[in-house]
């Protein structure tokens, strides 16, 4: 009986490692890769950086996982509003940026 409960624990931990929404990486690990993203994700004025655009343009590929970290825990410590984060797609001039995606409350542009 404990074997089978050990194998049930096994395998809930490991489809909780692998199944989210930025694959294997969390949310919060993906948002630290936004770095050079972080004064355009809290000033609409500012502008947006090619490193960031770049890291943007690799996760947009994702919208779920884009939002995810947008949304995430770490964005939001870092200084992020995520009203406009979302505008930084289109900020960065991305043809193949996810428009009209829901991101939580927020739709992006």
């Amino acid at each position: 009986m404990n074997y089978l409960l050990c194998v049930v624990v096994l395998l809930a931990i490991a489809g909780a490692d692998g199944a989210g929404e930025c694959g294997r990486n969390s949310p919060d690990m993906e948002a630290m890769k936004l770095i050079p993203c972080a004064e355009a994700a809290s000033d609409e004025n500012a502008s947006v950086s090619r490193s960031c655009c770049l890291q943007i343009q690799k996760l947009g590929q994702n919208p779920k996982c884009l939002c995810a970290v947008m949304l995430s825990n770490t964005a939001k410590s870092s200084g992020a509003n995520p009203e406009v984060a979302i505008t930084i797609p289109k900020r960065c001039n991305l043809a193949n940026r996810p428009v009209g995606y829901k991101c939580g409350p927020y739709t992006l542009p």
